[in-house]
């Protein structure tokens, strides 16, 4: 399958992309555990269907020592007894601001108090824009169509 732009080659997307990436950064840095940090890009990029992004963030994930279980688990969190309840908390609010179109209250009060009581305002604001950016990247990924498989761990890094 070919890509129906090439990102690379685009001086808009250049432009664009600088910024987003710079974004990226920033959640990477931030203080937000960088396992649930995958954990939520998984998540978010399983319920769009983004297979770049699900290829990118498995193999990341891998090579910084995240177990097979974990990965192969996090489609079904809810039935996983391998997350613990700040990740559970992560993965939920995760879930509600990634289908906001299926959740016509958007993210509920209760998701909300639960991901608070796990983390402080720093790591909330980085997990909300984590859940924000990883939607973003899975809509240019999947309108595009670009093809996966050949990512390799770090390579954007």
């Amino acid at each position: 399958m070919d890509a129906r732009l090439n990102y690379f080659a685009s001086p808009t997307a250049g432009k664009a992309l600088k910024y987003l990436m710079s974004a990226g950064k920033a959640i990477k840095d931030s203080p937000l555990p960088a396992a649930t940090q995958e954990l939520v890009a998984l998540r978010v990029s399983q319920i769009n269907g983004c297979a770049v992004c699900i290829d990118m963030h498995t193999k990341d994930a891998a090579a910084a020592g995240e177990t097979s279980v974990r990965l192969n688990l996090v489609a079904a969190w809810r039935e996983a007894t391998v997350f613990t309840e700040a990740e559970r908390a992560a993965l939920e609010l995760a879930e509600e601001g990634t289908r906001v179109a299926d959740a016509a209250g958007g993210v509920s009060d209760e998701v909300w108090t639960y991901a608070a009581k796990h983390y402080d305002e720093e790591q909330l604001t980085a997990l909300v824009i984590l859940i924000s950016f990883m939607n973003t990247a899975n809509r240019l990924n999947i309108i595009t169509r670009q093809p996966a498989g050949n990512y390799e761990p770090g390579q954007f890094h």
